[in-house]
């Protein structure tokens, strides 16, 4: 079929009779027009070459991943820990005191800042200061009253989360993100936790989890040790020791007195405040790294556990332990710490760790191939506080930023870093790397704020968004699903709002539904499989070209707009979902033009309509040509009435 060639497909003239028709419906055709010779016009123009995400020029954290060692974080400095260089943007905040305390040590300046060696804080104030200087005032005065807000509002529910969320093993935290597969997860990994409440003794007693956090791996678990020890992997070269030894920025309750810290949790404050460092959140980055892990072997969750982990990070607020830029760091660092992971595993054992995953919790769920993804996504608001889309979309972005003042330009143009891809690799297997690149990129927030702006580009990433695909097409994006593949190769949905004057090309066996506010211009070509529109402006404001054998779905709440031209071949077929109040049928703002194909019409949302109704299913400033078969769900005979605006269908028995 024809798509990134360049080349314009000349118009096909095909006759339409009367009698395709009659042949698929089984009534009579009532049509004022009379026969004619329709051409079809050529699919949407190719809008040039795909868009790309180049790599930064730039030292690659995946490369140097394991210069962040917990034993180095004396010596740790931007130059030598990438572990704390991808979090310099803190030093446009906060300047850390700079000594050098070990003679014979040397490192280069960075940033015209000195190296820095950690080896001891002596001397330095004990008052949370730690001897720095604030850069910046207004953002860290922002930072800091943020905890004192929110820790003066937490509701009793928060300050639960909060004990659990410090105390219990992060890996068992985490796993709520898996809402109705948390207990069949929970058991393949045999993970157990200490932590099940707070204790009416918590405000005098520091409690320590017992349990195993991640569960059992290895050999000695033969269902899941796969699965369980690519989780545990996210956390090599993981330490935020470097950073917090680096920054020396205190924790929210040492700048101000104002911070609640949870009652509960006064035992496990430290007694040292020097070597204290709030920036960045251990725990924070903990959550992430394995939330990005679980989310990797199990896609079908992965907005639900990746949100789990920043909400986390939003715990250790609520605790009053940490601040937005202490959390938002770890999620930086973190993100960064697991593609370099994912990628030292290698594909094969990413690969065995997704299927030994899928394989032992279908068998805990009674579940089948087919059948999982909707398992996984059936909870509901009432045990599942993921379930509802727009609200954790919501929560996400805030937990990104928490507001605080952007100090950087506004507009700068996102960038992807090295390996970043990998993140997304089981979540669009039917995407290319490069095509994953891309997705990052046009999904990234906006510049401008504190800390997200390190020249790779891992501040920015948003991982809810790029998980619902694109939100930019550029040139022609072309994809092909493979269904026999099963998984989001064969089915899958995105929902970000797609501008953009690209082209999309749909091809393969496989379905993938819209469901943004969209209105990229270059134009929908269907070559294979499904497309569906899942809202009124799904396929954006170009033409819609469904090929032979092409299905083009539309199940939009109200009717479908197709603001250029609509045409369709022999061959092809468009189902029309139709319920009350116009839902499903389509507008067509150009000419809609039938070269054949069939029409499927289904009913849903408890609408019935009675034999002798007339149905209004399509509607254009001017149709040409008729389908060659056309069905309503429930009845077995049907009467199309073709105008030259539009199509009405009378039901018969």
């Amino acid at each position: 079929m024809h798509h990134a060639t360049g080349l314009r497909r000349l118009p096909l003239v095909i006759a339409i009779g009367a009698v395709l028709a009659l042949a698929g419906c089984g009534g009579s055709d009532h049509d004022s027009r009379a026969d004619t010779v329709v051409a079809i016009p050529a699919p949407p123009a190719d809008q040039g070459a795909a868009d790309t995400a180049p790599v930064p020029a730039v030292l690659a954290f995946v490369d140097t991943a394991a210069t962040n060692q917990r034993g180095d974080a004396r010596y740790a400095t931007l130059a030598t820990n990438a572990g704390v260089r991808v979090l310099g943007g803190m030093l446009d905040i906060w300047k850390p005191l700079t000594e050098i305390v070990d003679a014979g040590v040397t490192a280069p300046a960075v940033d015209g800042f000195p190296a820095v060696v950690n080896s001891a804080w002596t001397g330095v104030p004990n008052d949370g200061t730690n001897g720095g200087t604030i850069v910046n005032a207004a953002v860290h005065n922002a930072n800091i009253d943020y905890v004192v807000k929110a820790t003066a509002s937490r509701t009793a529910e928060q300050t639960l989360m909060a004990y659990l969320d410090d105390r219990r093993g992060k890996g068992y935290s985490t796993t709520e993100g898996f809402g109705p597969l948390t207990a069949a997860w929970r058991t393949a990994t045999r993970q157990t936790t200490s932590i099940t409440g707070m204790p009416a003794d918590a405000t005098t007693v520091k409690y320590e989890d017992s349990g195993n956090n991640n569960g059992v791996g290895g050999a000695a678990n033969a269902d899941f040790g796969m699965v369980v020890d690519l989780v545990n992997s996210m956390g090599n070269n993981g330490s935020t020791e470097p950073a917090k030894r680096f920054y020396k920025y205190a924790r929210p309750y040492r700048w101000s007195s104002a911070v609640q810290v949870v009652p509960a949790l006064e035992p496990a404050k430290s007694t040292t405040p020097p070597t204290d460092g709030g920036f960045t959140s251990g725990h924070s980055a903990e959550a992430t790294r394995n939330a990005i892990g679980m989310a990797y072997v199990v896609p079908e969750r992965y907005q639900e556990l990746v949100g789990r982990g920043l909400e986390l990070g939003e715990s250790r607020i609520l605790a009053g332990m940490h601040s937005p830029l202490d959390v938002i760091s770890g999620r930086v660092q973190a993100q960064a710490v697991a593609a370099a992971n994912l990628i030292a595993a290698g594909a094969t054992t990413r690969a065995a760790a997704v299927a030994q995953a899928h394989t032992t919790l279908m068998k805990l769920t009674n579940t089948t191939a087919a059948t999982f993804p909707s398992y996984a996504a059936s909870g509901t608001v009432a045990n599942d506080r993921f379930a509802d889309y727009a609200t954790s979309k919501a929560n996400y972005l805030r937990r990104m930023t928490y507001g605080l003042p952007r100090i950087g330009s506004t507009t700068a143009p996102a960038v992807v870093p090295k390996g970043a891809e990998v993140l997304l690799e089981t979540r669009l297997p039917y995407l290319s790397d490069a095509q994953r690149r891309v997705v990052l990129k046009t999904t990234a927030i906006a510049s401008g704020y504190p800390v997200l702006d390190d020249a790779e580009g891992w501040g920015r990433l948003n991982l809810f968004a790029a998980a619902e695909g694109y939100a930019v097409f550029t040139g022609n994006v072309v994809l092909s699903m493979d269904a026999a593949r099963g998984g989001f190769n064969a089915a899958d949905r995105w929902r970000n709002d797609i501008s953009g004057s690209g082209k999309l090309v749909k091809g393969g066996t496989g379905a993938l539904a819209l469901g943004g506010n969209n209105s990229w211009t270059g134009g929908t070509q269907v070559d294979g499989g499904t497309l569906e529109a899942q809202s009124a402006t799904a396929f954006g404001t170009g033409d819609v070209y469904v090929a032979a054998s092409g299905t083009l779905v539309s199940n939009a709440p109200g009717a479908l707009a197709v603001a250029g031209q609509y045409t369709q071949l022999t061959g092809a077929v468009l189902e029309l979902r139709l319920g009350a109040a116009q839902q499903g049928r389509i507008n067509v703002g150009g000419t809609a033009t039938i070269g054949g194909g069939t029409l499927r019409v289904k009913l849903q949302n408890g609408f019935r309509p009675a034999a002798g109704d007339t149905l209004t299913v399509l509607g254009a400033k001017s149709l040409k040509g008729k389908f060659e078969s056309i069905t309503v769900e429930g009845f077995t005979t049907v009467t199309p009435i073709y105008t030259e605006t539009g199509l009405q269908l009378r039901l018969g028995t």
